[in-house]
């Protein structure tokens, strides 16, 4: 398993008391992150916040830092990421914040700490575009939407 080193810092000494993004068990992909509101803050049914989270990142060159949905929240209260993953970019500096979306019939409620979303960390590559005039045909060709069915899934061979 590699390790990557990567600097935060609390955007201010109000966010002292919240904890550090870290990860919920071993084999945890994602690390928890925690809402920096003051006191409350409620989302209502079918409303979109934006949640602070207290800290500011600076990845490395080629690598990004994905905010994804927690499961337990998605399939407890329907409240998940509305642009999940979100990407944070290895030159953005400021504060992550989550836009968090309630799906739900209930207003949603969350308090300072709590654990609001996840955090991944992945190496990613540029592209440079290779214009051609056509492109070398599959056998799947330009099938998508839908176009394998809803039954089991067609056998493949090696």
């Amino acid at each position: 398993m590699n390790t990557v080193s990567v600097s935060l810092c609390r955007v201010s000494a109000s966010v002292d008391d919240l904890p550090l993004p870290v990860y919920a068990t071993k084999g945890s992909a994602g690390m928890d992150v925690h809402a920096a509101v003051e006191g409350e803050l409620t989302i209502a049914p079918g409303a979109v916040a934006l949640v602070p989270t207290g800290v500011a990142i600076a990845l490395p060159a080629g690598y990004e830092c994905q905010v994804r949905s927690r499961s337990g929240l998605a399939a407890k209260n329907a409240v998940f990421c509305l642009n999940a993953p979100g990407t944070i970019d290895s030159d953005y500096r400021g504060e992550i914040k989550v836009i968090l979306a309630n799906m739900g019939a209930e207003p949603f409620t969350i308090r300072r700490g709590d654990r609001i979303a996840q955090l991944v960390v992945a190496r990613y590559e540029t592209v440079s575009w290779n214009v051609v005039e056509e492109l070398d045909q599959t056998s799947r060709g330009a099938g998508g939407f839908g176009s394998t069915g809803l039954g089991a899934s067609p056998a493949v061979s090696a």
